[in-house]
């Protein structure tokens, strides 16, 4: 159950949904800003949650003739979009700390605060860890996005709550607003860390080192003096989605055959994909211009000029 990317994004729209009504009753009841700030973050995180799910779901459509690229790249644009409100939810709750601690607001009831805020990190927890997994094991960018927020939503959670305990302990009133600006400095972290991620792949930026470095070794393996390749270059990478678009050169000897050239080819595109999940590897075939130092291929020379 809740196993595939759609099926899990749809549970973290149920759990929201719950824990949004949750707090919004116990910070309407207690006066506690900063259970109303974990309220309007969960609003957030609904908010998230339900772009994660349309995102996901037209993410994975197939390729088609206006989008031969397929349409991975939606899951980025719903990160962003994501990482966006998250700043706005985490300024507005600064807003209402602030003011809070202005005209000295008390807060009461915080018994049902507490409870309902431990509540809310032990359904976040178990929430966000499957979303986690299932967005580490399909490569989404949207799910992952969703999951991390509920992470937060874990300490956060149960920071508030341990607030709430100190006040009632202490009677310190506002305690209440500073640990909804800690809240809110948490939430622009986890901001900051989702756009560095889902914004890049919108302006086509290359894998990271480690997966291109893959790619090279791959081909690698096939270059040298018992090698079928001289040698390759001109390596480009881009990601959308979850889906990987590698394109290179491989530089063959010219007395090689086409059937060498393309079994290599199917060999290497394998390989590569083995390596590097939802991979789309192109190869352009160019033989030895003869201009290379030291070639490691089986060339003739070229013919003397006339």
């Amino acid at each position: 159950m809740f196993g595939t990317k759609t099926s899990a994004a749809g549970l973290s729209v149920l759990s929201n949904t719950l824990l949004i009504v949750l707090k919004l009753t116990a910070g309407i009841l207690s006066g506690s800003v900063s259970i109303i700030a974990e309220a309007i973050h969960s609003a957030n995180d609904l908010i998230a949650a339900l772009i994660a799910f349309f995102s996901i779901r037209m993410a994975s459509k197939p390729a088609d003739s206006q989008h031969p690229y397929g349409h991975g790249k939606i899951e980025n644009i719903s990160g962003t979009i994501e990482a966006i409100l998250i700043f706005i939810a985490a300024g507005f709750i600064v807003y209402e700390a602030i003011d809070k601690i202005i005209n000295k607001a008390e807060v009461e009831k915080l018994w049902l605060g507490i409870g309902i805020m431990a509540v809310s990190a032990v359904v976040n927890l178990f929430v966000s860890r499957h979303l986690l997994r299932v967005a580490h094991r399909d490569d989404s960018i949207a799910l992952e996005a969703d999951g991390r927020h509920l992470t937060v939503d874990v300490f956060t959670s149960a920071g508030v709550a341990l607030g709430l305990l100190v006040v009632e302990l202490t009677g310190l009133n506002i305690l209440d607003p500073i640990i909804a600006i800690a809240v809110a400095l948490l939430i622009l972290k986890m901001a900051y860390d989702l756009t560095k991620k889902a914004f890049p792949p919108l302006i086509d930026s290359k894998l990271p080192e480690d997966e291109e470095r893959l790619v090279a070794l791959c081909v690698e393996e096939h270059i040298g003096p018992l090698g079928e390749a001289v040698g390759f270059h001109k390596l480009r990478t881009r990601k959308s989605g979850s889906e990987r678009y590698v394109e290179l050169h491989l530089v063959m000897a010219s007395d090689g055959s086409i059937e060498q050239a393309h079994n290599l080819c199917d060999h290497l595109e394998g390989d590569i994909m083995s390596k590097l999940p939802n991979a789309h590897v192109t190869i352009h075939v160019e033989p030895c211009d003869h201009e290379c130092d030291e070639c490691t291929g089986t060339c003739p020379p070229p013919p003397p000029a006339p």
